[in-house]
C-alpha cells in the first residue's frame, strides 16, 4: 500500500476516527485505525465493537492499492507534529512508513486481516434526513440523557420516524427533550414496530463527524443496530437496549395552563445571574411570574441572596415555581438568544413546558421545597 496525502486533511479524517478507538482493550488490534486504500479511495475505518465508524479521506493520490493498521498512539502525533504539507505512506507485512521532506518514521506493522471488518451502507431502505436538522436534533436531547443511570435505556435518545418526519427524544427522568421535523422514508423504511435508541457515544460521534454541508444523510435501522451515511462518512451503531418511557404521557395537557412568551436570552441572563448564590446543596430557584413580571429568587445560608426582575408580558395570576437552574440553563444553550420561546405551566407542583417555533419542546420537574 502506498499513497500520497494533504497532511492536514488526513489527520482532520484521522483524527474523527480515532476518536472512537478504545483506550483499553483485551483485543490489542482495536487500539489501531485500519487504512484501506482501493479503486483510487483512501478510507480510514475504527471500532471498539460497539460502536464504528469508516470515514473517506479527501487529496489523496493513490499509488499501490492495499491496506495497513496504524496506532493511534503514534500515528496521531506524528500526522500532528509533522510541519509538511504533503506525506508519503507505505506499508508492507514489515511495517509502515511515513516520509515527510525532512522527517521519516518507521512503525512496526500488523495485519489487516486481523482488524474486525466495520460496517459500510448497502440498506435499500432508509431514512433522508437534512444533516443540519439531525445535528441539531442530536444537540438539542443529548444533553437530557442519563448515561450514570442503571436504567440503560436512558443512555441514550429515543429515535421515531415515520413517512415523513423524525422525533428524537432524550430524558433522564427528571427533565425531557424533544426535536422534531422532516425526515423522508425512501422504499419504505419503517421503524414503527422498534425501540431506536440511540446511545449517547454514538451520538457525539455523529454530531462530531456529520457537517451540515453534507446535506441529506441516510439513516438506516436493522434489528438492533443503526448506520448512518453521508457522502464521506458511515457511522455503525449498536441501539441500546431497554423500554423507553412513555414520553408522551410526561408533556402535560395544555388544558388551563399559563402561557407566557419570554425572550431566551434576557431569561438566559436573568438564570445565571439569580444561580450565583446557589449551590449543590441549595440548588433552587424561585420563579414567579406575574404584574407584568418574572422574578428569581434565590437563597443559601454561605452564600447570600438573589433577587432578578425581567419585564414580560403577563399580567395574569401570580404563580411561584422552584427550578432547579442548571436544568433551565442546558434548554437556553441549545437555542437561538435572539428567539423568543414559550413556557406553560400550571401551578407549583406541575410541570413547566418549554416550547419554540421550529419543533422543539423541553419539560423540567420543579423542585420540592424543603418543609
Amino acid at each position: 500500500m502506498k499513497i500520497k496525502c494533504n497532511r492536514e486533511k488526513f489527520a482532520e479524517a484521522f483524527q474523527t476516527v480515532a476518536s472512537v478507538v478504545p483506550t483499553r482493550s483485551p483485543k490489542t488490534i482495536l487500539q489501531n485505525v485500519k487504512l484501506d486504500v482501493s479503486n483510487g479511495e483512501a478510507v480510514l475505518s475504527a471500532t471498539d465493537l460497539e460502536i464504528g465508524i469508516r470515514c473517506s479521506v479527501a487529496d489523496v493520490e493513490v499509488q499501490v492499492d492495499g491496506s495497513a493498521v496504524l496506532p493511534v498512539d503514534r500515528f496521531g502525533p506524528i500526522l500532528r507534529e509533522t510541519p509538511d504539507e504533503q506525506l508519503e505512506i507505505e506499508s508492507n507485512p514489515q511495517g509502515t512508513v511515513v516520509q515527510g521532506q525532512r522527517s521519516q518514521f518507521k512503525l512496526p506493522g500488523q495485519n489487516p486481516a486481523e482488524f474486525p471488518e466495520v460496517a459500510s451502507f448497502s440498506e435499500e431502505k432508509f431514512h433522508e434526513v437534512p444533516a443540519r436538522f439531525l445535528r441539531e436534533v442530536i444537540r438539542r436531547t443529548i444533553f437530557a440523557t442519563d448515561t450514570e443511570s442503571s436504567r440503560y435505556a436512558l443512555g441514550g435518545v429515543l429515535f421515531e420516524m415515520t413517512e415523513d418526519k423524525l422525533t428524537g427524544v432524550g430524558t433522564d427522568g427528571r427533565r425531557l427533550a424533544k426535536m422534531e421535523g422532516p425526515a423522508l422514508a425512501v422504499n419504505g423504511h419503517n421503524t414503527a414496530d422498534q425501540m431506536m435508541i440511540v446511545p449517547s457515544r454514538a451520538l457525539q460521534l455523529m454530531e462530531r463527524a456529520l457537517s451540515d454541508a453534507d446535506a441529506e444523510i441516510q439513516l438506516a435501522v436493522r434489528n438492533n443496530d443503526v448506520l448512518v451515511k453521508s457522502p464521506r462518512v458511515t457511522i455503525y451503531s449498536r441501539l441500546v437496549e431497554g423500554r423507553f418511557p412513555k414520553w408522551r404521557d410526561v408533556f402535560p395537557s395544555t388544558n388551563s395552563q399559563i402561557s407566557i412568551d419570554l425572550p431566551v436570552g434576557q431569561f438566559f441572563s436573568a438564570v445565571r445571574q439569580a444561580a450565583i448564590v446557589t449551590s449543590e446543596e441549595s440548588r433552587g430557584i424561585d420563579f414567579t411570574f406575574g404584574k407584568g413580571n418574572v422574578v428569581l429568587a434565590a437563597q443559601t445560608a454561605d452564600a447570600g441572596q438573589s433577587r432578578v426582575e425581567l419585564p414580560i408580558e403577563y399580567d395574569g395570576e401570580e404563580v411561584t415555581i422552584m427550578l432547579d437552574p442548571k436544568y433551565i440553563s442546558d434548554f437556553l444553550k441549545v437555542v437561538d438568544s435572539e428567539k423568543t420561546f414559550t413556557l406553560e405551566l400550571s401551578n407549583a407542583k406541575s410541570a413547566v413546558v418549554c416550547k419554540t417555533d421550529d419543533g422543539y419542546g423541553y419539560v423540567i420537574m420543579p423542585m420540592a421545597r424543603e418543609k
